[in-house]
């Protein structure tokens, strides 16, 4: 599944019309990510071009287990405009979880003296991996819904004599 555009890897500006009290301890880019636009895949943007792939790859680890991790900065430079000096790398994770979290620890942090971007890459899914994707989401969506139907109490029903 290999999407035409990339629009969707591009860094965000950061939100700064959010009320006061909506407003975290540091800005976020307003995002919203659908069960389609989150993925096992990554694309880490920013990774300072000095052979750091070792590196990456072992700070990624932390998170969980990893699949691949390669060097695609050729490709996305055909794309895209690149920051200068910096290489892109394509992660798969083995789980959608890890990759949310990895996404989240490590997005617009400092890697070796360069920000990291991180976006997911779901265009880079199979049909196969897409369609396990959305049965393990509706697995999790049902089981959500036992599990608060069981933690709800029970209202007594009323007879219809009382009415």
């Amino acid at each position: 599944m290999e999407a035409q555009s990339s629009e969707h890897h591009k860094r965000l500006e950061y939100c700064t019309t959010r009320l006061k009290y909506r407003q975290g301890r540091e800005l976020k880019a307003v995002k919203v990510y659908t069960v389609a636009s989150e993925s096992r895949h990554l694309l880490i943007f920013g990774v300072p071009k000095v052979n750091l792939q070792a590196e990456l790859k072992a700070k990624l680890q932390g998170f969980g287990k990893l699949q691949s991790c390669i060097s695609i900065t050729s490709e996305m430079a055909s794309k895209m405009e690149l920051e200068a000096f910096t290489d892109v790398f394509a992660v798969k994770f083995e789980r959608l979880e890890v990759a949310r979290r990895a996404k989240k620890m490590l997005d617009a942090r400092q890697f070796f003296g360069g920000i990291l971007h991180i976006s997911y890459a779901p265009e880079r899914e199979s049909l196969d991996e897409l369609r396990e994707k959305m049965l393990q989401r509706r697995q999790e969506v049902a089981q959500r819904i036992r599990s608060n139907q069981k933690d709800q109490p029970h209202a007594p029903k009323k007879s219809r004599e009382a009415r």
